[in-house]
């Protein structure tokens, strides 16, 4: 396949420390170009990834004739305005999540969606210990499938981080809770029906630092999940059904270029010895995630996540964010 030409919207370090270099190591992208509202950002990040092109600004680098695809990893409240901007210059886009900030923002991109491929970035659905995960509940190795359990922390309280600035996106349902909800949604393989939310918000940040949901996806199935941006730093995902439960160790910062590890147990001890354990090749999920959305771009295969996708994300966010104002279950 010809190599997809990608440009990067921004020196986020999400796309310089993780995303870039994994792009880099796959055989069909060619990062191209770089872009900052500064200059001098844009030169240090292209010289340091060795990108050839660096632009000081997002307009410059859409504006390149030979960028095909673009990373949109800005802050999430530039997500969609920049996803059209560079959808109306004719580029591809692969966006952080979350898409918008609202389901009614994300709906600006549908006129975008149908002229150019614009996927939500998720990169834990391309993970094999995912697809291994999903491959074991559908062949019923567990049962039928009863209750997804997620906790995902980590310990940030910088007010100048995005993460803590409320006015943009900030706090932990749009940063982490986003991967509770999208997993619940890939492992049940339907859409809830209802979510309550219990929220905790710093009260000087004034975002969500510990956010609870439990989210009804029908014929007993439930999902919930704790998020935290004030807490220690851990991460795990039980998968529990009528006999048996999976478990996955590192489920969303997968280490890059490693093994991984997931656990089945029977339930027929408590104390461990009921467990068998999978490890998995090395990989890297933002490869695979890049290469997946450049096969789409090339006409290889089809999209894997579409507009109506992270939709339904979105309307499941703003649920929990009615919740926790009415105190209730809200319809998705």
């Amino acid at each position: 396949m010809k190599k997809v030409v990608w440009g990067i919207l921004g020196t986020a370090r999400i796309g310089t420390r993780k995303v870039i270099p994994a792009m880099q190591r796959s055989a069909w992208i060619d990062v191209r170009a770089i872009a900052s509202r500064s200059e001098a950002a844009a030169r240090q990040a292209a010289s340091e990834l060795c990108i050839p092109r660096a632009y000081g600004s997002y307009e410059a680098l859409l504006a390149d004739p030979e960028i095909e695809a673009i990373y949109n990893p800005l802050p999430n409240h530039l997500h969609v305005s920049l996803t059209l901007q560079a959808a109306a210059a004719g580029k591809h886009v692969l966006c952080e999540k979350p898409i918008a900030l609202t389901a009614e923002q994300a709906e600006q991109l549908r006129s975008a969606a149908g002229k150019v491929q614009i996927m939500e970035a998720f990169m834990v659905r391309f993970h094999p210990q995912w697809l291994r995960a999903r491959e074991l509940v559908r062949s019923g190795k567990i049962g039928e499938p009863r209750a997804v359990l997620v906790f995902f922390s980590y310990y940030n309280d910088d007010p100048s981080n995005i993460r803590n600035q409320a006015g943009i996106g900030g706090g932990a349902l749009y940063d982490i809770g986003c991967y509770g909800i999208v997993l619940g949604r890939f492992l049940f393989e339907t859409e809830p029906l209802r979510a309550v939310a219990l929220v905790d918000r710093d009260p000087m940040l004034r975002t969500d630092r510990t956010t609870s949901a439990l989210v009804d996806f029908g014929q007993g199935r439930q999902l919930s999940f704790t998020v935290s941006t004030q807490c220690v730093p851990y991460q795990r995902v039980q998968i529990c059904g009528a006999r048996g439960r999976i478990e996955i160790q590192i489920p969303f910062n997968a280490p890059q270029g490693e093994h991984t590890r997931i656990l089945i147990d029977d339930g027929s001890t408590l104390d461990g010895k009921s467990i068998t354990t999978e490890v998995l090749a090395p990989c890297d999920q933002y490869t695979l995630e890049s290469e997946a959305f450049s096969r789409a771009v090339r006409g290889e295969t089809p999209l894997p996540y579409g507009l109506d996708d992270a939709l339904m994300n979105m309307r499941i966010v703003d649920a929990l964010f009615r919740s926790e104002k009415s105190g209730r279950f809200e319809e998705v």
